[in-house]
């Protein structure tokens, strides 16, 4: 059975703390094109799609063009500024410990994804990109994952979705208290509680 073991994780806020990078793409688009973005702001609330955060700052007609350029802008200024969040690297070695495969399946596009993954060294297995809330669910089910670990109620709404207990780690923009209400079957204050409290949450799975 723990041969089998798939874990899912979050990427921003839940493995990375990317706010310093994000803030630095952001400025950077502002100097680009000249359409101020509060970049303290837009990463305080890290977790829907980029479209729907650029769409506070950006006419309708201009977002795809601002997507496309933070894009562009993204490798130079995101990647090297982001560190692991506390207990990340534990978390992904005590589930290779058990015998089992780590995927990340985040909002952010994958190839944007991958470099921060790369460049922190982090193992992962698996990697979904471009994906939200519910939209989540189809890579954890076709991947077979047990259980999603997330900061956001979007998270929960995936494990939910995909039928799985969801793991909250209160890291990101949402409460404690909220992500209960959204459905997360645990929660932890943060990933350095993960290890710990394998064993139960795979037993929370294995009860699904």
């Amino acid at each position: 059975m723990m041969s089998a073991l798939m874990v899912g994780f979050d990427l921003d806020m839940t493995l990375i703390d990317s706010r310093p990078g994000i803030a630095a793409a952001y400025r950077a688009l502002t100097a680009r094109t000249g359409v101020p973005v509060d970049a303290e702001l837009a990463v305080s609330r890290l977790g829907p799609p980029l479209r729907t955060e650029l769409a506070h700052w950006f006419p309708a007609e201009r977002v795809e063009e601002a997507v496309t350029l933070y894009r562009e802008l993204y490798p130079a200024y995101a990647i090297t500024p982001s560190v692991p969040m506390p207990g990340a690297r534990e978390a992904v070695d005590a589930v290779h410990a058990h015998g089992g495969r780590v995927m990340v399946v985040t909002s952010k596009i994958g190839r944007l994804a991958r470099l921060h993954l790369d460049h922190l060294g982090l193992a992962v297995d698996e990697l979904a990109g471009d994906l939200f809330a519910e939209e989540k669910a189809t890579s954890l089910r076709e991947h077979g994952a047990a259980l999603y670990v997330g900061d956001h109620v979007a998270d929960m709404v995936a494990a939910g979705a995909a039928g799985i207990p969801g793991v909250a780690v209160a890291t990101g923009p949402c409460p404690a208290d909220d992500l209960r209400a959204a459905g997360a079957q645990v929660v932890l204050d943060d990933l350095t509680g993960f290890p710990a409290a394998l064993d139960r949450i795979i037993g929370l799975a294995l009860e699904q």
